[in-house]
């Protein structure tokens, strides 16, 4: 595949990963493949992409073989213009690059959409999965939730779409809002989730994700149906406990289906706990793999 020169605007000591490209039907998905090991697979949500999860990626690989995609129309993926963009057929996409890399004894490391697209995977292959990090995201239908279809319909309807595509306001302004201490989204960090997204016409999967909150309503439900079938798994739920999207209600929920999971409550943390607290989260991930 030809080589495709860095964007400028990428800061290489901040992200320091050789590129590599997956081609599906609608175009190249870029992901890091960083170490050798057990394998440890991030997957990103909305508006994030790989970058989310760097400073975890650097000090585990060296024992891990650390593999973070970045979904069609975010980081330094493909944008295609006339593709659906549902969490399914995000999915779908994870499948194909997860089975082309034939990866096994894998821990799923999850946030925000990258919760229901990368469980998706784990649901599908449960003999392909050793173990969870589960920030916050959810996994279920949440049609009758009022605090829910009140973000979909806004952000995901008319004045939302507008309000993206005029104002990048998904990495602009709700990305900002998200932390815990906002002093830790530096202006140079941010500027790595605004660039991926400066052309307005890069933007429908920023706007179609919140529209899916409630548009998906029938393939999240499916995926908590069987959410029984990873019980095998180690689970470590970490938790960023000032994110206003995923409260402590949300992380009950994880506990109803995961009863014995460790849990990492983490008070000073928003909504991108990778950001945020990358070392605990490296941790949890050496800690579910003993003798690594």
């Amino acid at each position: 595949m030809p080589e495709t020169p860095a964007p400028a605007w990428l800061d290489r000591t901040m992200y320091p990963f050789a590129p590599h490209w997956f081609q599906t039907a609608a175009g190249r998905i870029h992901y890091v493949d960083e170490g050798k090991g057990r394998p440890v697979v991030f997957v990103h949500g909305n508006p994030a992409w790989s970058f989310l999860y760097r400073r975890v990626i650097t000090p585990i690989s060296g024992i891990f073989r650390c593999i973070a995609p970045d979904h069609l129309g975010f980081g330094l993926s493909d944008k295609p213009r006339s593709w659906s963009y549902l969490p399914a057929d995000h999915a779908k996409n994870l499948e194909d690059l997860l089975l082309g890399l034939d990866l096994t004894n894998i821990t799923l490391v999850v946030g925000d959409w990258g919760g229901p697209i990368g469980l998706s995977f784990a649901l599908r292959h449960p003999d392909r999965i050793n173990a969870l990090v589960i920030t916050n995201t959810w996994a279920w239908s949440v049609k009758n939730d009022w605090y829910y279809q009140g973000f979909s319909k806004f952000t995901g309807g008319p004045i939302g779409r507008a309000l993206i595509r005029k104002r990048n306001f998904f990495a602009r302004d709700i990305v900002k809002a998200a932390f815990g201490e906002r002093s830790r989204l530096t202006r140079e960090i941010h500027e790595h989730y605004l660039q991926p997204l400066a052309v307005p016409e890069d933007r429908i999967g920023c706007w179609t994700f919140p529209k899916e909150i409630i548009g998906s309503s029938d393939w999240l439900a499916t995926l908590w149906n069987r959410m029984g079938m990873l019980q095998h798994a180690r689970v470590t739920l970490a938790w960023g406990m000032k994110d206003v999207a995923f409260r402590e209600r949300e992380l009950k929920r994880w506990l109803e289906a995961f009863p014995r999971a460790t849990v990492m409550r983490l008070e000073d943390t928003g909504h991108f706990v990778t950001e945020e607290r990358p070392d605990d989260v490296a941790r949890a991930i050496r800690d579910m793999n003993p003798g690594v």
